[in-house]
């Protein structure tokens, strides 16, 4: 799989709180969560109690999209991204990877009782005006 470019890559492993937004029967939702990056799956990875309303939108339609943003008024600092992917629960064949993934990241996470669930991502476009103003980098998913 060929890795997005490296600018995209160091955003998402400098931050740790995603909005993730769900549509079902022309409902929008949003919800914040903090996640983790799976950089050799490019897979984000997060916990969230199956009762929420974006978990239970995301049983009925797995396609998701999100951003994390740098929160800034400087114009020429900012930087952000935008994806889609599919949200899945993690199972035992990544249960532990996953996992072992986001308690390095939020250790104070294995006192919740929430499931880990992962974001395979396909697309990405990051806007970085440190790179010029409106500059956009984009990674796909290769089928």
């Amino acid at each position: 799989m060929e890795k997005p470019d490296k600018r995209i890559l160091e955003f998402i492993k400098k931050h740790h709180v995603m909005t993730l937004a769900t549509c079902v029967e022309n409902e929008p939702w949003c919800a914040n969560c903090f996640y983790s990056f799976w950089e050799d799956e490019m897979e984000m990875v997060f916990t969230s109690d199956e009762k929420t309303k974006h978990i239970q939108d995301s049983l009925q339609s797995c396609k998701i999209a999100g951003s994390v943003v740098l929160e800034t008024s400087i114009i020429g600092k900012i930087q952000g991204i935008q994806f889609t992917g599919e949200i899945f629960e993690s199972t035992p064949e990544f249960g532990s990877k996953a996992q072992v993934n986001y308690l390095k990241r939020f250790p104070f996470a294995v006192l919740t009782n929430t499931k880990l669930w992962i974001i395979k991502l396909d697309l990405i476009k990051m806007t970085d005006n440190q790179l010029g103003f409106g500059k956009k980098l984009f990674w796909e998913r290769a089928l």
